[in-house]
């Protein structure tokens, strides 16, 4: 030990050494040389960059501005639930924007009134959801009731927000009753275990459910299909081991599958065209169509097998759309 710190002591007294035998004016000299290529360095890199971060930041400024006034409107009514509703909806859409270049084709299939059940692939995590709901709520002035996993209501924290965006667990009668009003409902059919264990290759894992399209039967609602590009990519579930989660999944209906990510890949959603009432089907046949529906949108639209990389890509290309 003391071996060790004699060499310390001496490397440490070579330093100071070294720096006080420097000469100053060698010094002086050496950065007047320099001094043109640090100037050369900073218009040729930082000068670009920083005008580059001046206009995302007028663009943020004026994004944001665009709606501050429905954001004033809310809070003036004194409607907490709605100016809540609409500040969470900016942060939503500001996030899109920013991180995923988020576009939305197919908006005006979502009726400004009336009914309609919209019906969506489910990524590992359904942000692309958020980014649909908060632009109804900002571009068609529309809430839609949600229905969601019941695991959901088991999650400590969230109840005020289960409760502020009024999701349900979804008793048939209960998303009937809701249609009839003339609401707006939303449901992916897949849910969590759609989440957890499709992959890149975007597979639906529906099983034999078909409540949603008894529910659409019995309330005479259109449905209306979504799906989002690159979903699958933004964030995704771990691949290993999941013949034994699947196996934990279905035993206690514990979502244990790891999930990473959140990469900046470049989101589209499209939404397909309603799908009307008729009476003359059955739930188990309407199930079937928009399970087509959407696997249509999934072939037309989405890579297969789906891509990190090239939904990175993405974001600095232009789409060329598949052809019917």
């Amino acid at each position: 030990m003391s071996w060790l710190i004699k060499q310390i002591f001496e490397t440490i007294t070579q330093i100071a050494g070294f720096i006080a035998n420097l000469d100053i004016l060698y010094i002086e000299w050496f950065l007047n040389i320099i001094y043109p290529f640090l100037f050369f360095i900073l218009a040729l890199f930082i000068l670009p960059l920083f005008i580059v971060a001046m206009t995302f930041g007028a663009s943020l400024y004026i994004f944001l501005n665009k709606h501050k006034q429905i954001l004033l409107n809310a809070y003036n009514a004194h409607d907490i639930w709605q100016a809540s509703f609409k500040s969470i909806s900016v942060f939503w859409e500001t996030t899109s924007a920013i991180w995923h270049g988020h576009e939305i084709i197919g908006l005006e299939n979502i009726p400004d009134t009336g009914p309609g059940l919209l019906v969506y692939y489910h990524a590992a995590m359904p942000i692309d959801y958020y980014y649909v709901h908060s632009k109804i709520i900002l571009y068609k002035n529309r809430r839609m009731k949600v229905v969601a996993d019941r695991f959901l209501f088991k999650v400590p924290g969230l109840a005020s927000l289960l409760e502020a965006f009024e999701v349900t667990p979804g008793s048939l009668e209960t998303c009937v009753n809701l249609l009839k009003k003339g609401s707006i409902l939303s449901i992916s059919p897949g849910g969590v275990r759609e989440a957890l264990f499709s992959d890149h290759n975007y597979e639906i894992i529906w099983g034999s459910r078909c409540g949603f399209a008894k529910v659409a039967q019995e309330a005479k609602a259109p449905i209306i299909p979504m799906f989002t590009e690159n979903s699958r990519e933004a964030l995704r579930s771990l691949p290993f081991f999941r013949k034994f989660f699947r196996y934990i999944y279905e035993k206690t209906r514990l979502p244990l599958v790891p999930i990473y990510g959140v990469f900046p890949v470049k989101l589209r959603t499209y939404i397909g065209e309603p799908i009307p009432y008729d009476e003359s089907r059955t739930p188990e046949e309407l199930k079937q169509l928009t399970k087509e529906r959407i696997e249509e949108l999934i072939n037309k639209h989405q890579r297969l097998p789906g891509s990190i990389f090239q939904g990175l890509l993405d974001r600095v290309r232009s789409k060329n759309y598949k052809k019917d």
